[in-house]
């Protein structure tokens, strides 16, 4: 039965005078105003910004710090027909940065390459056999997406063979910055620019909107780059606030419409349909799959994927891709199987504040995903190791609140490298420091995480009944989309709840549960999906009441619309 507790958001008394404030001066309900003092909207006109924003509130390019040098350097280098080398992470993120800057400036420019590094065999961020890639091409100027503003030694390597770099990061910086002609990164202590939650894709596109304004470039020449930018904020879990906001309701509205080949193919492999595309299908179905790429194999094939031209070609890499992710499912239940396996082995496992978990046989491509596998039976912060290149490397994943790169860099005279989020890192270290490693991490995760951070939690809006959930009020709910980091989906419970008619078990092994349940209020018969919890099937047959915690979503079977619960969680009621 359920472990999760559920805690109510409950406002401070600043946020219910303006709670109150918006009730009365927008003739709206309390719990719609609850809603828009979560998301710190306090104004008619910041809701309408937040609802309906509009491309031209998007910010100036050149409030970047160094984005004047980045531009200059980049017109530069095209004037002097220097070849240019685009290189960009393996993950989704890295890969749409450099599908994203190479469709853009190919328009402009031939003398282009691009370069996604091995995750085995040259890890995260510039390589050195990356700088010798640019150099064995001749180029004189590398543009480093989503990586780069910890690379010091590759980049000095690569000043050495007088190549020029300009670094276009979201990630945190160290105590210095790299010696780069530009450093396009909002998280630097000295940042102008008025938004610092963009995704690495995202500081991509602000450079190419930079590009686009110094040369006199339609701003409309930068609206097919939309669908890969889209891609990448929902895949790499930056806030979907301000910025990332306008940004990905566009992406989502480009794919909707006119999404390039490569994504056109893509969707199309994933039996999506164009015009029906939401962000949960980015997130679910499209970013595993890019992924997959980078996880198994190279990434090269999600870069050559996202940049075709021709549909034939598309639908090639599309097939590859499709294998590659095959492979990747698979090695993600094995290792998640082995790793989970070597927690319950430890006796020590219940009394730990964190899961660290090695093995040098696990593939280097699934240890992020097997990090969050792990929490969902362990909730707490975890990391899973392997070798890679004879060193041990890995990803971490966070829980609720958990400050997670604090944690790891509190342990950085342990480590050779790291960097990273609040919530996701990763990080490399030799074998003869590894148990020092597991010992210093654990201390500081029991020094200073806190007892609610240790307690699977879910946030809850409001207590409702089904009554309450009318075609309006989920019209409203809706308004807030696209959900994501930061603009959470709206979470209810309602208790009481017991089995009318159609309740039963669903799936290929009859793992879910397809419920059909009322609250006894009136014409309050909802149909709902529990996933994982077929252990309720047995006290709904018999009458028993539950309470329930969900959110809403929209239902379309054979050309009808109705509104379905997506059950979160089940609890046996007292009520």
């Amino acid at each position: 039965m359920s472990n999760w507790i559920w805690k109510k958001k409950v406002l401070t008394d600043r946020q219910i005078i303006i709670q109150q404030d918006l009730v009365k001066n927008l003739l709206i309900s309390p719990l719609l105003a609850k809603l828009y003092v979560e998301r710190n909207l306090t104004t008619q006109d910041e809701i309408n910004s937040f609802l309906q924003p509009k491309q031209s509130s998007l910010h100036d390019p050149f409030l970047y710090k160094d984005m004047d040098k980045a531009v200059e350097r980049l017109n530069k280098a095209i004037t002097s027909q220097e070849n240019i080398l685009i290189y960009g992470d393996y993950d989704v993120d890295g890969t749409t940065s450099v599908a994203l800057v190479y469709r853009y400036l190919s328009k402009y420019y031939n003398k282009l390459f691009f370069y996604v590094p091995d995750r085995d065999t040259e890890g995260y961020g510039i390589s050195i056999q990356g700088v010798d890639f640019a150099f064995e091409k001749k180029c004189t100027l590398v543009i480093a997406l989503d990586c780069g503003i910890k690379d010091f030694e590759a980049i000095d390597y690569g000043n050495i063979k007088s190549i020029d770099f300009i670094v276009c990061d979201h990630h945190n910086p160290g105590d210095s910055l790299p010696n780069a002609i530009a450093v396009l990164d909002a998280k630097r202590e000295d940042n102008t620019y008025p938004y610092n939650e963009l995704s690495g894709c995202g500081v991509g596109f602000k450079f190419m909107q930079a590009f686009a304004i110094k040369n006199d470039f339609p701003q409309e020449t930068l609206l097919p780059l939309l669908d890969v930018l889209a891609m990448s904020i929902a895949s790499d879990i930056v806030p979907l606030t301000g910025e990332n906001r306008l940004l990905i309701q566009m992406g989502l509205q480009r794919i909707n419409t006119e999404p390039s080949i490569g994504v056109a193919a893509m969707l199309e492999s994933c039996e999506l349909t164009i015009g029906k595309i939401t962000i949960s299908d980015l997130v679910y179905k499209i970013g595993p799959r890019i992924n997959a790429s980078g996880r198994i194999d190279t990434a090269d094939e999600a870069v050559k994927l996202l940049i075709s031209s021709d549909k034939t070609e598309a639908k090639k890499h599309c097939d590859i891709i499709e294998s590659l992710n095959k492979q990747r499912r698979d090695l993600d239940r094995q290792t998640t199987e082995q790793a989970l396996a070597q927690l319950d082995l430890d006796p020590t496992t219940p009394t730990k504040a964190a899961n660290v978990v090695y093995s040098p046989n696990w593939a280097k491509g699934v240890v992020g995903i097997v990090a969050s596998r792990i929490i969902e039976k362990h909730y707490k912060p975890t990391i899973v190791l392997t070798d890679s290149n004879g060193l041990i490397s890995g990803s971490a994943r966070s829980v609720s609140d958990f400050d997670l790169y604090s944690a790891i860099k509190a342990c950085a005279d342990d480590l050779e490298s790291f960097g990273g989020h609040d919530f996701a890192a990763g990080l490399t270290l030799k074998s003869e420091n590894l148990k020092k490693f597991k010992q210093d991490f654990e201390h500081i995760v029991a020094q200073t995480i806190t007892q609610e951070q240790k307690t699977p939690l879910i946030e809850y809006d409001e207590e409702i009944s089904f009554a309450d959930i009318t075609r309006d009020f989920f019209n409203i709910i809706q308004s807030l989309e696209p959900y994501g980091q930061d603009n959470p989906q709206p979470v209810f419970i309602t208790r009481g709840v017991y089995n009318v008619a159609g309740t039963r078990l669903v799936g290929q092994n009859q793992e879910h549960l397809r419920l059909e349940v009322s609250d006894g209020t009136i014409n309050s018969r909802m149909i709902g999906i529990a996933f994982n919890q077929k252990e309720f099937y047995e006290p709904l047959s018999r009458g028993e009441k539950v309470d329930i915690c969900y959110t809403l979503e929209k239902n379309e079977f054979r050309g009808t619309i109705s509104i379905q619960l997506h059950i979160k969680d089940i609890k046996l009621s007292t009520k």
